[in-house]
């Protein structure tokens, strides 16, 4: 049984060193830190996709699992993990056998350098700052969904893999996004109350607007804390915040699960500069980070190499 806060989570969270790096591993995700202090969460979302499936297929082979969830109308979503428990590929497939490549985590940018941090400048924003960062209780429908279609705020040069964009804050800095301020969070829960869930019904009609648009859209819902409690704790909290509205999107309003991928940032980004309780910073964000994956691209993104692109 899972903790339903922080509180619960922390004798069934376990501390080892490998190579370095300060492993702490929960009943359902890990996080990293790694020997320059910095720390990082990292979860798996396939239990999002498992709502509503007729049938489920795992298999293992050569070390990445690929995890096939059939829906009722014969659909499929092929997820493809590695072995260090990271998301390669998520692939749509229709009852008529043909697929769409919605992330493809595994190309890398011949001019990618390094780890998964790209060390790139802060976009220009040549645009007003709440168009840039809508705030979700003040804005119109019409501009919650230009938000979610709305290009890069600057040309894009290369593909980004999910992890570059992910880990990363300058590269997603370069999409507009939607502080979904209309949810609030208690202290240490990742709980949306009930009364509160009606009120992504604008954010769901957003996104399903967009991805009947685009099948291929991709958004990145990020989790956020306050800096109240240790930085472990509210990168796990982060990330539960972020799955916990990504799952409500797809379970009460019927948004595509394979459109939808969460981040946890724990207190990073604090929206209030504030050390002390602040309902304002604990929060979710959303943004289209499609032209990302693709390069700027409107169109679909590229076929990874020796594939026949879609028909």
């Amino acid at each position: 049984m899972i903790g339903a806060t922080i509180a619960d989570l922390h004798n069934q969270r376990r501390e080892t060193i490998e190579g370095g790096r300060t492993v702490y591993t929960e009943p359902d995700r890990i996080i990293i830190r790694d020997p320059g202090g910095q720390a990082y969460v990292r979860g798996s979302d396939l239990y999002r996709f498992r709502y509503g499936a007729r049938d489920i297929r795992t298999d293992t082979v050569g070390g990445e699992t690929r995890t096939v969830v059939i829906r009722p109308d014969g659909s499929e979503i092929i997820t493809v993990v590695g072995p260090d428990g990271r998301l390669m590929r998520r692939i749509r497939r229709d009852p008529r056998g043909r697929e769409i490549i919605i992330i493809d985590n595994t190309y890398r940018d011949p001019r990618a350098v390094g780890g998964f941090y790209v060390d790139v400048p802060p976009p220009v924003v040549n645009m007003p700052y709440d168009r840039y960062i809508v705030d979700a209780q003040e804005a119109s429908p019409d501009v919650i969904y230009q938000t979610m279609v709305a290009p890069p705020v600057q040309r894009i040069d290369r593909r980004y893999s999910l992890d570059e964009i992910r880990y990363s804050p300058n590269v997603r800095m370069q999409m507009p996004s939607i502080d979904v301020n209309t949810i609030v969070f208690e202290t240490g829960s990742w709980t949306i109350p009930p009364d509160q869930a009606a009120r992504l019904q604008v954010i769901a009609d957003g996104l399903n607007q967009a991805i009947q648009r685009n099948p291929r859209e991709v958004f990145l819902i990020e989790g956020h804390t306050d800096a109240v409690g240790n930085e472990i704790d509210n990168l796990s909290l982060s990330d539960r915040r972020a799955q916990a509205a990504a799952e409500l999107l797809t379970q009460q309003f019927g948004v595509p699960a394979e459109n939808l991928t969460s981040q946890g940032y724990g207190e990073q980004y604090l929206k209030e500069q504030t050390q002390g309780p602040s309902a304002i910073n604990r929060r979710v964000t959303i943004r289209n980070i499609t032209p990302l994956l693709n390069g700027g691209q409107a169109s679909l993104p590229p076929p990874p190499p020796g594939t026949a692109p879609p028909r």
